[in-house]
């Protein structure tokens, strides 16, 4: 018992370390980006896009490096069902989500192929260098068409630029130094927490990432879309979950890869990556369903709080799935 509370403690050490870390990497890549000169669109579209997936990343390479591989894997399929089941379920209930067009005519598309990609790479049951290698590069020609095709924000970059405003360039290094150095130990610790919590129970690292490093990853983007759509501000929430889940796949997933090839079970596939093309379509559908039948005079639906509670539902339904191939297995 001692084993498993020390696990458990080191765990969630891990990913409030992680959390920390990555905000003020994020601060600090993004402010270093700036005083060099990139304006403050391209900074929120991909120094802050990549940025806040850097916790799943660097948990991602240290699995790799401790062959742990399936944890990442898990990692960023169980973080794909936790951003559309549980952030946008839980913030739609809240309050109906904003929606505009382009997501069904640009995002939507990308995210269906991309995810249809990552099913063939995880087919055959291992995720080798190559396919790994093939994933990341794709993250190239999306981050240069984002850049070049889309307007950022107005308010993320308004928010970039008082943010930097502030810092003087010796805070700039310390911060991005400081959050490298948090994410990385703090990788460590979590990865060495969920591989013993996973021996003690006599589960598998894959179970470990799908549930606990996936939760604790997606809490805080739950926490800020919770508080954004108390105050109103939740317009982007939906957009954030294609950008993530699509980082997640191409990055994340492939971060462990690259390095050591993964051999997984038969569950990847069966269980948790067909729950994952099943919630993405569902919200893809869903996306369409609020363009067509609920448009604004300004182009834009809404994901309704009966939308949201069917996402929260398969996300419970889909535990239900893995608790019970739980089971069966013991």
């Amino acid at each position: 018992m001692t084993t498993l509370l020390m696990a458990l403690a080191t765990l969630i050490i891990g990913i409030v370390g992680l959390v920390l870390g990555a905000d003020k990497f994020v601060l600090g890549s993004a402010a270093t980006a700036r005083k060099l000169g990139i304006s403050p669109m391209v900074v929120g579209l991909t120094v802050v896009s990549v940025g806040t997936s850097a916790p799943e990343i660097i948990v991602s390479i240290n699995a790799a490096l401790d062959g742990a591989g399936e944890l990442a894997v898990g990692n960023a399929i169980g973080s794909n069902l936790a951003n559309i089941g549980l952030v946008l379920g839980v913030t739609a209930l809240i309050a109906p989500l904003p929606v505009k067009k382009h997501l069904l005519r640009e995002e939507s598309p990308v995210l269906v192929i991309v995810t249809l990609i990552a099913g063939l790479c995880l087919y055959d049951g291992m995720l080798g260098r190559l396919e790994s290698i093939f994933l990341a590069m794709l993250t190239i020609p999306l981050l240069i068409t984002i850049v070049k095709y889309k307007g950022g924000n107005d308010a993320a970059v308004s928010e970039i630029e008082t943010d930097q405003a502030e810092i003087d360039t010796k805070t700039t290094i310390f911060w991005f130094l400081s959050g490298l150095a948090v994410l990385l130990v703090s990788a460590k610790i979590t990865v060495w927490g969920a591989r013993e919590i996973a021996l003690y129970l006599g589960i598998s690292e894959l179970i470990i990432g799908l549930t606990i490093i996936a939760l604790g990853t997606s809490l805080p983007e739950l926490a800020a879309s919770i508080v954004s759509a108390l105050k109103g501000h939740h317009d982007i929430a939906v957009g954030n979950v294609f950008g993530s889940n699509l980082f997640n796949l191409l990055l994340v997933m492939s971060a462990a890869g690259a390095i050591s090839p993964i051999y997984l079970s038969p569950n990847v596939m069966l269980r948790d990556y067909l729950s994952m093309t099943v919630m993405t379509v569902l919200l893809v559908i869903c996306v369409a369903q609020a363009i067509f039948k609920d448009t604004n005079t300004d182009g834009s639906g809404k994901i309704s709080r009966r939308v949201g509670a069917i996402f929260l539902t398969g996300y419970v339904f889909y535990y239900g799935i893995l608790w019970t191939s739980l089971n069966f297995l013991r």
